[in-house]
């Protein structure tokens, strides 16, 4: 089976679970394929946790959810040494993180401690307990929810953060004709992520390879480079302007790594050996929408990170 056709199978598994939020489920793909992480945003109720469940059964990968809360820990996710007194021995104790696909859910909740438990575990792929650094699954995929709306008992994911994850993605409501469906099979018939159709692990296995192997070229990386440094100096963009001096903070030079990596894995899914400039829009806006902070002032005028991004993606083009 070729690629394109592996990724509509997994799409229609997925869909079997989980009506519409075919975007969310093309962006975990490619977050698979490029060894990064994934941000749901949405309000309650839109079958975030659902999807994550259902994504890993059907390419056959651990799974795990951490529900976050104001008084998690670290050791909660990581584990830790646990004393047993028949021996009087210290024997290692392995957390929830030690599976292939963690979901993070609410991950807003918990305290800044407990997330800076995880930029080892995301950017690094391994744990140190103790003396000892152990390595996590492979592949390992965090797929973190977090609920917009609610504001109290959270707290704001710093940015350092923010900045590990290779999309946001923002889930909306479903249209009339899938949220139809929903009500239809819902109480109907039996569905279980246990009856999820597994996939042929071995396609998975060598996406990151495949997407190593997508041709980028000069004029593509160099269009990369424009897009990011413009977030950086908006009053050099014409389409930018009004953003002049209101940026508090642009995107990093890690964002354009994963902007060209998440490229080059959207050029694979549709059947390309090489990343057309298309490629690079058609993320554009999960990749750097929450890399980009706008002071207060902003607000005061109407001046949007959504409105910001259209003003980039109209301005620059491949040189």
């Amino acid at each position: 089976m070729t690629i394109p056709l592996w990724v509509e199978s997994l799409r229609k598994v997925c869909a079997q679970e989980v009506a519409g939020q075919q975007t969310a489920v093309e962006r975990l793909i490619l977050a698979l394929a490029c060894r990064g992480h994934v941000l749901l945003e949405g309000v309650p109720g839109l079958a975030k946790t659902r999807l994550a469940s259902a994504f890993a059964k059907a390419l056959g990968l651990s799974f795990q959810r951490i529900s976050f809360t104001s008084d998690m820990l670290p050791g909660d996710i990581l584990g830790g040494p646990v004393y047993h007194p028949g021996t009087g021995e210290f024997r290692l104790r392995k957390g929830p993180i030690f599976h292939q696909v963690i979901l993070a859910d609410e991950f807003n909740r918990a305290p800044p401690r407990t997330h800076s438990a995880l930029l080892e575990a995301m950017q690094e792929r391994q744990v140190t307990l103790g003396e000892e650094t152990l390595p996590l699954g492979n592949p390992f995929l965090v797929i973190a929810t977090q609920n917009p709306i609610e504001t109290e008992g959270v707290y704001p994911l710093p940015e350092a953060e923010l900045d590990r994850f290779l999309f946001r993605v923002v889930m909306d409501y479903p249209s009339r004709i899938e949220e139809v469906e929903i009500l239809g099979a819902h109480g109907h018939i039996e569905r279980s992520n246990d009856k999820v159709t597994q996939l042929d692990p071995s396609l998975w296995e060598g996406l990151p390879r495949l997407v190593d192997g997508i041709h980028a070229s000069a004029a593509i990386q160099c269009y990369i480079v424009d897009l990011i440094r413009a977030t950086r100096e908006p009053g050099k963009v014409s389409n930018l302007k009004p953003y002049a001096g209101l940026i508090r903070l642009g995107a990093s030079p890690r964002a354009g790594v994963m902007l060209l990596q998440g490229a080059r894995a959207h050029a694979l899914i549709r059947g390309s050996d090489h990343v057309l400039p298309s490629d690079v829009q058609a993320i554009l806006g999960d990749v750097l929408g929450h890399r980009i902070l706008l002071d207060w002032r902003a607000a005061e005028r109407g001046l949007t990170v959504p409105g910001f991004l259209a003003g980039l993606a109209a301005s620059i083009s491949v040189a």
